[in-house]
């Protein structure tokens, strides 16, 4: 576990904290529907980031009896967590939209809180590309999910600050509610995507395409001697790509031959997938079934 997945996933709580204070500032300077439901959105995004770091924090933990392949699958939980909550703020924020509807009125002080909201707004923006850039190259499903709740938060602050735009131009009140339920729409369905994407890994779901070819690729660059390789399965578990399959190498080849082998196959995918965990099965050459991975 790198040092700097925990520092971020840490970090994120704190931003977290300093976006609610100042979105809650906003609300109470306004009394606007939109900015309190924005301010809810922050509270599960508070929340959400502390589940982040204890996923990770689990997850670095080294397989023991119990766990003989590792804790990584915890990142996933947290995402699901994730998910979860973001599903939570849409329906609240839905709720304070439905009961703006009933009752609407011009926000006080509309340039104050668009200046507090504002600012709430660029704090998250830059904190969000930083989860998702760290997220993306450490290759934590847990920071890619707080990164893209944040964003369904910068995106509630959006459409919040056109809101105040358009209410006090327009002198429609009714169109701080408005806002605010069109913005929970586009955060149910960011909900929705991260908890599908997070179950998949959850379900030992193949990594993508373009991974699955590389690992093809290493297979037959680096198998010399053997004849093919079939059978291969991979799966995600966090950062980790699990890899298996089955080795076929000339019948009068001697164990310690195939002992090579398979050593310059693992340390190929350990020089370019630092984060895989290989799985060999050799086989003699009868066992070939011609339809797997062809040895260059």
């Amino acid at each position: 576990m790198s040092r700097k997945v925990l520092w971020i996933a840490a970090a994120s709580v704190l931003v977290g904290a300093i976006v609610l204070g100042l979105k809650t500032l906003a609300w109470w300077v306004t009394g606007s529907v939109a900015l309190l439901s924005d301010a809810l959105e922050s509270i599960i995004n508070v929340a959400a980031s502390a589940a982040a770091l204890f996923a990770i924090t689990v997850s670095a933990r080294p397989a023991d009896d119990n766990h003989q392949f590792g804790h990584h699958k915890a990142e996933y939980l947290s995402a699901v967590l994730e998910g979860v909550l973001v599903v939570v703020a849409a329906v609240t924020i839905m709720r304070e939209a439905y009961y703006g509807f009933l009752d609407p009125h011009l926000p006080d002080q509309p340039f104050t809180g668009m200046l507090i909201n504002g600012a709430a707004t660029v704090i998250n923006a830059i904190w969000c590309l930083v989860l998702l850039r760290v997220g993306k190259s450490m290759r934590s499903p847990a920071l890619v999910a707080d990164g893209k709740h944040v964003l369904t938060d910068v995106v509630t602050s959006v459409g919040v600050l056109i809101g105040f735009v358009l209410v006090p131009v327009t002198g429609w009140p009714v169109l701080d509610p408005l806002i605010a339920g069109l913005v929970a729409l586009n955060v149910l369905w960011t909900g929705w995507s991260l908890m599908k994407e997070s179950v998949g890994g959850l379900m030992d779901a193949a990594p993508p395409p373009d991974v699955v070819a590389r690992i093809r690729e290493l297979v037959s660059l680096h198998a010399a001697g053997a004849i093919e390789a079939h059978d291969l399965r991979t799966r995600h578990a966090g950062r980790i790509t699990f890899v298996e399959f089955h080795l076929v190498v000339p019948g009068d080849m001697t164990v310690a031959a195939a002992h090579d082998i398979c050593d310059r196959i693992e340390n190929a995918f350990e020089r370019d997938m630092d984060d895989a965990i290989i799985t060999i099965h050799v086989e003699p050459e009868g066992e070939a079934k011609h339809r797997g991975v062809v040895v260059v």
